[in-house]
């Protein structure tokens, strides 16, 4: 099939790459967010899916506001029989789902119509979740409610992180995408209604939403830390200092008496307080200074009795 490509991160390489090696479809472009700034001295860059297709010599169409009518006139130009999406990262209006052919086909990190929405990898991990997935499905204007071509599932380790579950998923999905815009091209694939039960939601993850709290069970800490590694990244105050904060150890036995929040700092560990168990800290993240061993930071930096994390 013709197709044009609508993606911008990280993520969408895999499904990108697929297609674009994929013998039976042709990437006649990809579309993707503007570029943004990035680094020191903030110079614009093109977005990770930009810089694939520019590499392939793929057109790169890269509008303000997609759309608008000159946007959904361009695309309509390049006359796509389909439109697969990976993590475009912008809403489309009636007008630019229109010209394709086939529809836009998304690629969703969840097994829907469970966690619907911007951040379904870090609910899933968050709420302890043991399986997920992903899910192909033509886009329809209400968020990720439209009609499911297929879905693929993925078991969530005991230790993964949303960066970690992600990059798998990522990697099985451009097969579930490829298998899917195959069988649409075939005309074999039909998509069927999302199930009415079982509806939830993952908004955006914002910074106030990383921080951790340790009044929590250590257990729930332990996943909602590792639901915002590495982004936006889970963070905490110790005293008057804003420390970013990796993934923690949970342990059967550790300082006794610790209240949610009070930290302990042995030879070997730095322990805080839950709203359970105490958890082990791994690596800390000072203001402007690299990750690095929390045992090893607590020494340097020589805490106050009593300070605590908050």
């Amino acid at each position: 099939m013709r197709i044009v490509f609508a993606g911008t991160p990280d993520t969408a390489l895999p499904s990108l790459q697929r297609l674009i090696d994929s013998p039976r479809h042709d990437v006649v472009a990809v579309l993707t967010r503007p570029d943004a700034a990035s680094g020191r001295r903030g110079t614009p860059q093109p977005s990770p899916v930009a810089r694939l297709a520019l590499d392939h010599g793929i057109p790169v169409l890269r509008p303000a506001q997609p759309n608008a009518p000159e946007s959904v006139a361009e695309l309509a130009e390049l006359a796509p029989e389909c439109c697969p999406v990976v993590a475009y990262g912008a809403l489309l209006r009636d007008a630019l789902l229109a010209v394709p052919t086939h529809g836009w086909v998304n690629l969703h990190f969840s097994l829907l119509p469970a966690w619907r929405g911007a951040a379904p990898v870090q609910a899933a991990i968050a709420a302890g979740d043991e399986v997920t997935g992903a899910t192909t499905f033509r886009i329809e204007p209400e968020l990720d409610s439209g009609p499911i071509y297929g879905v693929t599932t993925e078991t969530i380790r005991a230790d993964d992180t949303a960066g970690e579950l992600l990059a798998r998923l990522a990697v099985s999905g451009a097969e579930l995408l490829a298998a899917t815009l195959d069988g649409i091209g075939d005309g074999a694939l039909h998509a069927v209604p999302q199930p009415l039960d079982g509806v939830s939601y993952a908004p955006k993850i914002s910074v106030d939403d990383a921080r951790v709290r340790w009044d929590l069970p250590a257990a729930v800490v332990d996943r909602r830390i590792r639901a915002v590694t590495p982004n936006p990244g889970s963070w905490t105050m110790i005293g008057d200092l804003r420390v970013r904060v990796g993934p923690v150890g949970l342990a059967d036995e550790g300082p006794a008496g610790l209240s949610p929040g009070d930290i302990h700092v042995d030879r070997r560990h730095v322990w805080v307080g839950t709203g359970s168990v105490p958890v082990r800290l791994g690596q800390i993240q000072p203001p402007g200074k690299k990750l690095m061993d929390a045992a090893a930071w607590a020494r340097g930096a020589r805490l106050d009795a009593g300070v605590r994390a908050s």
